[in-house]
């Protein structure tokens, strides 16, 4: 009878979906539902709950123990609402994607943003083939090892028992990337056709697969989305939502103050910024790897809803087999993914318009530039007269930058640029350059909280503020 209801009711209003769900963004674990007649089917159907799935559009119903009718299952939980994010803002960003990812838009090379994507997509699907050949080596040197001291290992520690658990946690760690996969070919609009043709036509070429921008992506979820990566994120975090909150004390929610994140990776810190409150935060990545990664938790947002095995490809610095083999649950939280926009490709490219932004935060980014003075002609050009930017990260310049500029000579610069270097605080660190307001902080950047090695930087924190005239 409950479900004969149901339909009645759904061909008579709209459908309760996640498109009509208002979301505060002052409490993003809730969604709230404006519409009487929509929340009236609510609380008809209190005891049915709607179980997140793994795919957009494939919603299931199933019964729920709780008491009929009352308030508390009116609200629904935003981490239980799959899809993607539907604002203005998104499904405006949307359609300017799929404008650029047409074959048609700019020449068709490996640079175009749909064959770095078709090429992202070939990575994820041979995720598990690639990662088996290197397994297969190191099995093949094992057969070098003495009878004797064979023998003993076996005995002992059963070494040869770790290749099979490794291939099986390889074999998961595949589910999850095509899962990615399937997730991406859908909001791309990538026919299986197309991706099939394309990998037919780069193995025929003799290319394998990119199997190192595909572990480093599924890292970035543990340093972004897992709670193995807070140590990793706090100081830094910290650093720079505590500046923000300084900056702007009063934040008005009908003029949000509007701040862009570029090089965000997987987006945690976007989010993080999001979550204050009175910030409109857009993020910006370039990497195909990055982005397929976050398109598949910003619609799967669920906490602790995926996992995976980050540190089976790795041999090195483990104390114990299980630190190596272990599982680690992401997201840490649910994303709130209608308060934050990724705007995706180049940095110095995609933002035409000027003066758009209060804030540029710029978390280990500066040092990937190409061309480091495009970087900075950007973050000037985006930045309204008398907005700030917030640097931290280190400079470690890439391989066939244009220009690498010691710390002291980008100050210089950026002065020449009409940048005010503001005063810090000196719980942030110490001054790196006598007389400068820019300070050095510890910033690890491993992955892997319980690693045998530490890996970090002395970052560089500043706040600088672009001068009021053009």
């Amino acid at each position: 009878m409950k479900l004969h209801l149901i339909a009645l009711l759904g061909l008579l209003t709209p459908p309760c979906s996640a498109e009509n769900i208002k979301v505060d963004a002052s409490n993003p674990d809730l969604a709230s539902i404006p519409n009487l007649v929509c929340l009236s089917i609510l609380l008809v159907t209190a005891s049915i709950v709607i179980r997140r799935t793994m795919y957009p559009g494939n919603t299931q119903l199933t019964p729920r123990h709780s008491q009929p009718g009352s308030l508390q299952d009116a609200i629904i939980p935003l981490d239980q609402i799959a899809g993607a994010p539907n604002t203005p803002a998104h499904v405006e960003a949307k359609k300017k994607l799929d404008k650029s990812m047409g074959r048609g838009w700019g020449n068709w090379n490996v640079h175009h943003p749909r064959h770095r994507l078709l090429d992202a997509l070939y990575g994820y699907s041979r995720y598990y083939e690639r990662q088996k050949a290197e397994l297969d080596r190191l099995e093949g040197l094992y057969k070098h090892v003495s009878k004797a001291q064979k023998s003993l290992l076996e005995k002992s520690i059963q070494y040869s028992k770790k290749f099979t658990r490794i291939d099986s946690l390889l074999k998961k760690n595949q589910e999850l990337c095509t899962q990615i996969v399937q997730h991406a070919v859908t909001f791309y609009g990538i026919s299986q056709d197309e991706l099939d043709k394309h990998i037919k036509s780069l193995e025929a070429s003799g290319k394998l697969a990119d199997k190192i921008s595909v572990s480093q992506a599924l890292k970035h979820y543990v340093r972004d989305w897992t709670e193995t990566g807070e140590s990793e994120r706090k100081t830094t975090f910290e650093c720079l939502t505590t500046t923000l909150k300084e900056l702007f004390p009063e934040r008005n929610g009908d003029k949000p103050v509007k701040v862009l994140v570029p090089g965000a990776g997987l987006g945690r810190l976007g989010h993080d910024i999001s979550r204050l409150g009175g910030f409109d935060v857009t993020i910006n990545e370039w990497s195909m790897y990055m982005n397929i990664a976050y398109r598949y938790i910003e619609t799967n947002r669920a906490k602790d809803s995926h996992s995976l095995h980050p540190f089976v490809d790795s041999w090195s610095h483990h104390s114990a087999d299980s630190n190596q083999l272990r599982a680690l649950a992401f997201p840490d939280t649910p994303l709130n993914s209608t308060s934050v926009v990724l705007i995706e490709g180049d940095f110095t490219t995609v933002f035409p318009q000027p003066g758009e932004f209060d804030v540029v935060v710029t978390y280990f980014f500066i040092d990937t530039a190409r061309n480091l003075m495009s970087y900075l002609d950007t973050i000037k050009k985006v930045l309204k007269p008398g907005g700030y930017w917030i640097n931290l990260g280190p400079l470690l310049y890439g391989t066939g930058p244009f220009v690498q500029l010691s710390l002291e000579e980008i100050l210089i610069v950026c002065e020449g640029l009409g940048f005010e270097f503001l005063e810090t605080d000196d719980k942030w660190g110490e001054r790196t350059v006598e007389g400068r307001s820019v300070r050095g902080m510890h910033a690890a950047y491993g992955f892997d909280d319980r690693a045998l090695t530490t890996s970090a930087y002395n970052a560089q924190f500043w706040v600088a503020r672009r001068s009021m005239k053009s």
